[in-house]
Order: C-alpha cells, then structure tokens, then sequence
C-alpha cells in the first residue's frame, strides 16, 4: 500500500467573508490495475488533441501530466475528483443559470485534467493579443472622436450607424490613456491545423477570469506532486494587477485611490466573480444605491463615517443601466449623474461606456483591417473566416448553406441566438433565413470549426476527448497585460460544440507549460 495525498493544507477566505479550511487528506488505497491508458484513448479523427499527439505519445509539454496520471490507479484518480468536487462545494464557488423565470445556483462544473499549453506558443499568442486589444481601443476612441476610420473607407459608416452598442453621448469624451475596453475576454479557439485563432472579442462586461483563479486553487490541492515536478506558470497575480490598471486610471493622483465594484447585486449570474473580485483586490463592492453623485459631479460612496469620494468603478452593469438620467430611466441599477461625473473626468470607468461598440460581431469581421490601419501590422492571431450577411453575394452563400456554418446574431453572448447548422433542424433553417432575409445586418456566419479536443474525465476513470476553446484576459491602461493561459472552457457532452456553462459546459485548469525550465 501507499499513501497518497489528495489535498494540502490551506486557507481560503470566501466571498462572505468567511475562512474555510482544507485539511491534509490522506487515503490508504491498495494498487490495482492502471485505469488510464494513452494507448486505448480514441484520438477524433480531423481534430487537434491538445494533450495526445498519437495513440499512446502525449505532446511535449504534456508528457509529465500524461505519465503521471497514467500511474494513478482508477481509486486514485476517483479519490481526486471527490476531493475536487469537495473543494468546489466548500469555496461556494458556483454560478447562476436563468431557466423559466428562476435563478438556479449551480456548482461549477470542472474537469481535473488540465489542458497543457506550452509557454514558446503562449508568448507569440499574448503578443498577438496585447495586439489586437491595442487596435480596437485606437478604433474605439477614434470613433467617438473624428471616425477617421469611416471617412477612409475601411468600414462601411451603416454599419456603425446600426450598430446597438454604439454610445452617441460618449462622443468626444477622452478616458485615461485613450483607453476604452479596459479588461477583455477574448475567445480563442484551435482548428485542425493546431493554430489558435480568434472567435470573438468580449469588449463590455467580460466573465469568467475568477473561474481561471479558482480552477487553479482547485487543482494546487487535488494534483499537489505534479506542480512540484512541473514548470506550470502561475496566475495568481491577476487580481494584484487588475488593480494596478484600474489606479492607473484614477482622476486623483498622488494618493491611494478608492476603487469599487459595482454589481447589479445578488442574482446576478456572475455576482460569485465581483465579490470575488472586490475581495481580492480590497476594493469596495458596492450597488447602485451604495453611491451617489453630488452637486460636484463627483461620485461618493456611502459609508458609516459619512460620504467618500469614488475615484474608479469596475462596473459589472450593461451601458443601458448604468445611469437613469440618461439611458434607462427605469433603472434601478445604476447611479443617477453618473454619467455626468464621467464625462467631467471625476471618476473613471471600466470598461468605459460605449466599448461595446467593438464587440459588435461584425466589427469582428474588419478587426484584420483595423489592425492594419491603425498599427500598420498584420495581424499575429487570425480570425476565423466569416461572411457577412449584409453583402448581397455573401448572404446567397450563407442562405444556400445554411446546413454547414454558424449563424450568429451581431450582439448576442453565452452562445444564445445562434444556429449550429449541422445540429440544426429544417424549420430551424428556415426560421434563420428569414431573419438574415428581414435583418441581414445583424448577422454572421462561419464555418463549422474543428474545434480542439483535451482528454476529459468520464465516468470513474475513463478519459474520452472533449471540444473545449479559451478565454484569456487581457488588462490595458497605463500598460498591457496578458493572463497565463486563460479559463477553458469544455463542453461535457460527448460531441457537443456549445462550451458555455449555462448550456451545460464546464471548465478546466490551463497550464502554460516551460519545457525548457527544470523542477529542482
């Protein structure tokens, strides 16, 4: 027999202020016959397995991973993903699905087998990124400002005139550093060719980066031996500077500034992550009613001591909630003048009002061009090819192979509104092309990729491959930067597209990999 640990002793402090404990378990388990083997894992045929190069042969950065789960008996590795799901249950970490009018809280589905990428492709993918993210805050702000952009030619000017996001009471304002899209989450998927490319760009209220850290948390405890042997890139310090960047941009300097969280409340299906967020970083997190914004078209957080002055929010509320007096007025959300107070350069907000333009779907299709416009550079991250359904010969294309390619409304998110045309029914067809027909505008298509696939635990034991793609984050301000990997996200069903949690994906830990760095 041999004794093997399946958690290490830690403190993690919960988002209700609450500290809970993990304890050094240890279970005596009798060897029995290995439970996985590389050689019987069923690689897709036409697909990139991020782990598994050919039947039995793990790719580089992998190979250590692969060995040592390869010596785990099926007890072992079951004793692991109970640890995992005990983890998960005792750090509360969880998110909200609405289904027929409730808010459903569920745990957060995880899968204990990383994905392992390693840190030489990583360094050219963050260039491209930081890129990219460059790019689309220079076309933002020249948007709000002389749309030179437009007048050149190089996107038609009805498509910004119909574009939902775009903000005409944000024109000519100047945030810090010409910086609109503050933190993005940007979707990068691999097709058969093993190449990364870009899906989609998440430029208004991005989610997910708190998974990323707690997926890690998570794995430190079930496969303690593993990062002792190997050089995995850490990601802990995303909160520290994700409030580096926010300081930076506060109107006040010369002083410790006062950042908030504000979040639309409990129900939010993402409120685990601003409260995790706010904790993380010690700033306030606070709701519409918590603030106010006086005669000074300052805002001020209410204390018990009385009033303090707010110098960055992180807003994790829709443009449209945001400020009763001048969107919604209905809402209930936001913060009366705040608006105002932003316009006169009193407090800063992330991301700023308005950045959602950029995250129009077809703003996507042009994003090659503008990085070649702005930065005068080819882009080091493609994307992926896609037809535009407001050009007459382009949309006869999409309406005659509606059975092969994606559709996807311009503005829609979570994979809502969309048709998977080799999943799809006829009538499903014939209800989209009427759509594209009606609105021709609002919508894209693209082929079906060959999404990536990374051994996914089934079952006990077994490992079966699963399409999965991922979501780094990237933080601009006064500098850029780019997280270690990122959040995967899988999709649990076998055969599935559709990675998104609130239609049943899950998540693993990413890995970014050194292979020629040494365990001491």
């Amino acid at each position: 027999m041999r004794t093997i640990p399946v958690a290490q002793g830690c403190t993690y402090c919960g988002v209700n202020g609450r500290s809970v404990y993990s304890v050094n378990v240890t279970a005596q388990l009798v060897r029995t016959s290995m439970s996985i083997d590389w050689k019987e894992y069923e690689l897709p045929e036409g697909f990139y397995d991020e782990l598994i190069s050919s039947p039995g042969n793990a790719r580089q950065p992998a190979r250590q991973l692969a060995n040592y789960l390869a010596s785990l008996t099926e007890e072992e590795i079951q004793s692991r993903k109970l640890a995992a799901d005990s983890t998960i249950k005792d750090m509360g970490v969880s998110f909200t699905v609405y289904m027929d009018g409730s808010n459903i809280d569920r745990a957060w589905p995880f899968d204990i087998i990383p994905r392992v990428i390693s840190s030489n492709q990583w360094e050219k993918t963050a260039a491209g990124l930081k890129q990219r993210l460059k790019a689309l805050n220079m076309f933002i702000d020249d948007l709000y400002h002389d749309q030179k952009i437009l007048k050149d030619g190089i996107i038609p000017e009805f498509v910004l005139k119909q574009s939902s996001n775009y903000r005409k009471e944000c024109e000519g304002v100047s945030p810090p550093f010409g910086v609109w899209a503050n933190i993005c989450g940007t979707d990068l998927v691999r097709d058969k060719d093993g190449q990364f490319y870009v899906l989609e760009d998440n430029l208004r209220v991005p989610s997910g980066v708190s998974y990323m850290l707690e997926n890690r948390s998570i794995m430190k405890r079930v496969l303690p031996e593993v990062f002792e042997k190997v050089h995995i890139a850490p990601v802990g310090d995303y909160p520290e500077n994700l409030f580096s960047m926010l300081a930076s941009l506060s109107p006040r300097k010369g002083e410790r500034p006062v950042i908030a969280v504000l979040t639309p409340g409990i129900y939010n299906s993402a409120y685990f992550e601003h409260a995790f967020l706010a904790q993380r970083m010690g700033a306030e997190l606070v709701e519409g009613s918590d603030l106010v914004v006086d005669k000074d078209d300052c805002v001020y957080m209410k204390t018990i001591a009385g009033l303090e002055r707010v110098d960055v929010i992180y807003r994790r509320i829709d443009d449209l909630f945001l400020d009763p007096e001048v969107f919604h007025k209905d809402s209930v959300l936001g913060v009366p003048g705040l608006m105002r107070a932003w316009r006169a350069g009193n407090v800063s907000l992330a991301n700023a009002p308005g950045a959602g333009v950029a995250d129009d779907k077809v703003i996507y299709a042009y994003v090659p061009q503008i990085i070649k416009y702005y930065l005068g550079e080819e882009p080091l991250i493609p994307n992926v090819e896609t037809f535009l359904c407001y050009e007459d010969k382009q949309r006869e294309y999409v309406l005659a192979n509606l059975d092969k390619l994606v559709v996807k409304p311009a503005n829609e998110s979570g994979g809502y509104g969309m048709l998977v045309g080799p999943h799809s029914t006829k009538k499903e067809r014939e209800t989209f092309a009427e759509l594209i027909k009606a609105n021709p505008r609002n919508y894209i298509a693209q082929p079906t990729l060959a999404l990536s696939t990374a051994p996914t635990l089934v079952g006990r034991s077994k490992a079966e491959p699963r399409h999965l793609d991922l979501r780094p984050f990237i933080l601009q301000g006064k500098d850029t930067y780019v997280t270690t990997g990122g959040l995967t996200r899988v999709a649990m069903k076998k055969g599935s597209l559709v990675v998104n949690s609130s239609q049943g994906g899950g998540s693993k830990d990413t890995w970014i990999v050194d292979t020629s760095a040494g365990k001491s």
